[in-house]
């Protein structure tokens, strides 16, 4: 059996993991099977959890929950979703809790998705970084970078200790187009559910990410077309990214581990030009249109 690991309050750009994981939650009853303490977990006053108040009262709190929970796949298989916000807090006693799950239950592979924001154009295929606990399970993915120091997660910690004891786990982080890392992403999504199926071997639908993702180039594209300045800099990021994928897809070549489209010399303007892409795209999905 899979567990799909979706654990919100780190890096997540173009809300891609945030995507899946809600249209899972659309799509598949989720029967809940194991429950954190999430008191001890979190800190409330970093990430305070949200209270409605009408007229004079209070009539509801937003409870955090981080839990476990059994889904059943397109074909009737079913697999775990281990979904809620990131510890804060007990990252040793979080992992430790999780392995005890994943022995408990028989789970014979992990999987987590998240998206990384990319000086990647949009008008490109979807790339990814995968990683995992044995090399094999990424067999075919050309490595996009050497060695880097980032600063942790509770998502990798997991992976990380599984590892150590034995355990199989991928976690694909997708490339998002810096440009669009604060806004949603569907295309991102829709890579993500590709990559996890594929891993997996579950029958995943999609749901409504691909009408979503149609509906966002049209805005993207409305946008950019409006823009000489944002034209240039996808038309640079273009040429950079078709430059990497050639000299990658060459034999020996001394550039396969480096890491895409990370000099921003050329795109001297690219974050003012993706502040306001995002903002465009933002005040498109305020309006029903996104």
């Amino acid at each position: 059996m899979a567990m799909l690991v979706f654990l919100d309050g780190f890096v997540d750009a173009g809300h891609t993991g945030r995507q899946m994981a809600t249209t899972l939650f659309d799509r598949s009853t989720a029967e809940e099977v194991a429950t954190f303490d999430v008191d001890r977990l979190l800190d409330y006053r970093s990430r305070r959890p949200t209270m409605t108040f009408v007229e004079n009262t209070w009539t509801d709190y937003d409870a955090p929950k981080l839990a476990l929970y059994r889904m059943w796949d397109e074909e009737n298989s079913p697999f775990l979703v281990l979904h809620g916000p990131e510890p804060d807090c007990e990252w040793n006693t979080f992992t430790a809790a999780v392995e005890q799950l994943v022995e408990r239950f028989g789970i014979t592979l992990s999987v987590s998705v998240s998206g990384i924001p990319m000086a990647v154009p949009h008008t490109r295929p979807i790339t990814v970084t995968p990683h995992a606990t044995r090399s094999e399970l990424v067999a075919g993915h050309t490595p996009w970078i050497g060695r880097i120091e980032v600063p942790a997660s509770a998502a990798s910690l997991l992976e990380y200790r599984l590892g150590l004891s034995g355990h199989d786990f991928i976690g694909y982080s997708i490339h998002v187009p810096s440009y669009l890392s604060q806004t949603q992403y569907p295309r991102a999504a829709l890579a993500a559910v590709e990559y996890v199926s594929g891993a997996t071997g579950l029958a995943l639908s999609a749901g409504d990410l691909e009408e979503s993702a149609e509906s966002a180039d049209v805005d993207i594209a409305e946008q950019v077309a409006a823009s000489e300045e944002i034209q240039r800099v996808v038309a640079n990021l273009e040429r950079q990214y078709d430059d990497i994928m050639f000299s990658r897809e060459s034999e020996g070549s001394a550039d396969r581990n480096v890491l895409p489209l990370t000099d921003e010399s050329s795109l001297p303007t690219a974050d003012e030009l993706g502040a306001e892409l995002e903002r465009f795209l933002a005040e498109r999905e305020g309006d029903g249109n996104g």
